[in-house]
């Protein structure tokens, strides 16, 4: 839990809520997008106003999420070969089952809205330094995480709407492969060095 929360909380009866059994619930909602407070809170079995403690509203909803599933998301990158292809590989795939767990989710991050810059300050932050490990530029470091979080965020969000509609997903992992064959960026022209 972090401070500012623990701040908000009021003393009192034990909660009922935490922040996993919050993003357990918007997962189970047909699509986070619709998702209303007042049915959060009876998915969870409490009260408005005791969701209300937690976040006060859907914006502070979506940073709860996004902190979560960032966190949740960089534990399992973290997890194996700190290579950055393997290392971004792995942060790819779980972004892919964390995003997709929460129905709209994707849809959601890929449109303009006020944001968590807090999560994605933190995922970007990983890759540019699992990049700049590996000799890439800060520069370039940069234009690969704005490349691959909008393909990645965006192929999510396509893959979501597909799914809605009943239609197949396109395979990830042909996605992916394609992505990484590209990172890191480098000024057009340039030689890419042999794997």
């Amino acid at each position: 839990m972090t401070d500012e929360v623990a701040e908000r909380r009021r003393p009192g009866r034990p909660a009922r809520i935490s922040r996993d059994k919050i993003v357990e619930a918007v997962s189970l909602a047909e699509n986070v997008d619709t998702l209303t407070m007042r049915e959060l809170a009876a998915r969870l079995g409490v009260s408005h106003g005791a969701l209300y403690r937690w976040v006060r509203n859907r914006d502070e909803l979506f940073d709860l999420v996004s902190d979560v599933v960032v966190e949740r998301i960089l534990q399992q990158a973290d997890a194996g070969d700190p290579e950055y292809r393997a290392w971004l590989t792995r942060l790819a795939w779980a972004m892919h089952d964390g995003f997709l767990a929460l129905p709209g989710y994707a849809t959601h991050l890929s449109r303009p809205h006020k944001h968590n810059a807090h999560s994605i300050d933190r995922l970007g932050g990983a890759v540019n330094a699992a990049l700049r490990r590996s000799g890439v530029t800060a520069e370039m470091a940069g234009h690969s995480w704005q490349i691959f979080i909008t393909c990645v965020v965006g192929w999510l969000a396509a893959t979501e709407n597909l799914l809605h509609l009943g239609a197949d997903a396109p395979r990830f992992d042909l996605f992916l492969d394609t992505l990484l064959r590209g990172l890191p960026a480098r000024e057009p022209g340039a030689v890419r060095p042999a794997p």
